[in-house]
Formats: C-alpha cells, sequence, structure tokens
C-alpha cells in the first residue's frame, strides 16, 4: 500500500477549518467540500483517459476524455459529506453506498447497508470516508467492495490515525490511501487525537 500525503495549501486551509471547534455546522460543510475536491482530484491523477478531438467555434481541438468508468462509495453516513464534492468533478460517475455501524465500546464495525453498482471488476473505485480511525470500517467496506468485483480501488480520507493506516495496510496492500494528515493517534475511545471530533455530527448538527 502507498500513503500519499495531500500537501496541497487549499487542502491543509480547509483541514484547520474542520479541525477548529468553533467552526459552524455550515462552514463545517463548506471546508468538507473544498477539501473533498482537492483530495479526489489527487486521488484521481492516474484515472485512464483517451485521446479526443471536438470543435470549438474556430475549428477542431485536441483533448483527452476520462476513459474508465468510475464508481464512488462514501461510507454512510460521514462519507456522504464528501460525496456532492466528488461528482462536481465527475458528474458522469456511478455512486455505490455502504453502511457501517461502529460498536460504541468495542469499536468494531457491522454492516447495516450496501448497494453497489454492478460491473465493478471494470471500474476505478474510489471510496470515500473522512475518518481513518481504527481501520475497522474502512477494512470491512474494503472486503465487500472486493467480493463485488472491484480490482483498482483508492481511498480518500480526510484525517488518519496510523493504527488505521497499519490494518489497512495489513489487510489490503493494494489500495492507496490519499489524506493530508496522518494524527498521533487514538484516545481510550477510539478517536483520532487530535482529529477534528466526530465527522458526521459536525457535519448535520447532531452534536
Amino acid at each position: 500500500m502507498s500513503v500519499h500525503i495531500v500537501d496541497h495549501p487549499l487542502v491543509h486551509d480547509a483541514l484547520v477549518e474542520l479541525r477548529d471547534k468553533r467552526t459552524l455546522p455550515e462552514h463545517f460543510r463548506r471546508a468538507a467540500t473544498r477539501i473533498s475536491v482537492l483530495l479526489a482530484a489527487e486521488a484521481m491523477r492516474e484515472l485512464p483517459s483517451a485521446a479526443v478531438s471536438v470543435d470549438t467555434p474556430l475549428g477542431p481541438a485536441p483533448g483527452r476524455r476520462i476513459g474508465s468508468d468510475v464508481v464512488v462509495v462514501p461510507v454512510l453516513r460521514a462519507g456522504l459529506g464528501m460525496l456532492d464534492a466528488v461528482l462536481e468533478l465527475v458528474p458522469g460517475a456511478r455512486v455505490g453506498h455502504i453502511g457501517l455501524q461502529r460498536d460504541e465500546m468495542t469499536a468494531a464495525a457491522s454492516q447495516y447497508y450496501s448497494k453497489l453498482p454492478a460491473g465493478l471488476e471494470r471500474s476505478f473505485v474510489l471510496m470515500i470516508d473522512p475518518m481513518l480511525a481504527t481501520g475497522g470500517s474502512a477494512v470491512a467496506a474494503l472486503d465487500l467492495l472486493r467480493r463485488a468485483g472491484a480490482t483498482r480501488i483508492r481511498m480518500t480520507c480526510i484525517v488518519a490515525a496510523p493504527e488505521g493506516v497499519a490494518l489497512v495496510e495489513r489487510h489490503h496492500p493494494e489500495v492507496d490511501i490519499y489524506t493530508p494528515a496522518i494524527d498521533r493517534g487514538l484516545n481510550e475511545h477510539k478517536y483520532i487525537v487530535p482529529g477534528l471530533g466526530d465527522f458526521g455530527d459536525r457535519l448535520y448538527g447532531t452534536l
């Protein structure tokens, strides 16, 4: 596995706003969109493309179009906060959903929903989940994608913990992770420190 640290200054400007406990939900959503666009663009840097020619008002011009089916898979519910941003970049992408519930006592992930498009073996799959903490949810979601036939998978997260990165590396070494930050680690409640708190709660104002 390769972990790609996205060091763009605009990414880190948005990350600071997301980390700040004073950021209100409406501003949190806006920062989540900004950072998600930039992370997705970086994760899809190697997206296959094909040469084309189009007619401008002044004549033909060469160019390139996306040459691969793209499937975006948010891990519910927090991953939905990144989805619209990715679809702005790839409007023609298909969307799958994976619902995982984390047990607050054990931090183990259990599946409650999965709806994935057909033909994943031919697709470029981008899995989006803002927080890579213990890695349990990420591994469970990647297991589902693999069983469904996905072979080319990238993952984007806004903040990661070393424990989560290590677990994904152990179970899915072929999956590349794109993130701007790997924080110190997890606390006794399995939250990333310093992290940014509960992404879903802050996104939807359910604190």
